[in-house]
């Protein structure tokens, strides 16, 4: 018979910073979206065009989720037609060290298995 081992780490509680972050950025496209705006503003089309694979409808609904957070500033321009402009926000420009560092350990994460694909 196995015993089976009890974790003696408690969960984080439900309003943890840690959850709170992950909340955020860890949803599929959303890293790419800050990294993309990390930078300087971008109009919808041109996030489309950055971000490979994303589909529109995906794209309108992160930004808008982001935009709630407080991560993203959406700008209407008052251009002939009116353009969009996404930025980020102070807070959200905070994100923007996890986002590289996640982007650190990737690339080892990436090198690693291509060597022991070797």
């Amino acid at each position: 018979m196995i015993v089976r081992r009890k974790n003696k780490v408690a969960p984080p509680p439900m309003s943890c910073p840690l959850s709170a972050c992950l909340s955020i950025i860890g949803g599929q496209w959303t890293p790419n979206i800050i990294w993309f705006l990390s930078e300087q503003p971008r109009r919808f089309s041109e996030l489309k065009d950055d971000i490979q694979g994303i589909s529109p409808k995906v794209l309108t609904t992160r930004l808008r989720k982001l935009e709630a957070d407080g991560i993203v500033l959406r700008t209407v321009m008052p251009t002939s037609p009116p353009t969009v402009e996404y930025a980020l926000t102070e807070l959200g420009k905070e994100l923007k060290p996890a986002i590289e560092a996640i982007v650190r350990v990737g690339k080892k994460l990436k090198a690693l298995k291509n060597e022991t694909a070797e």
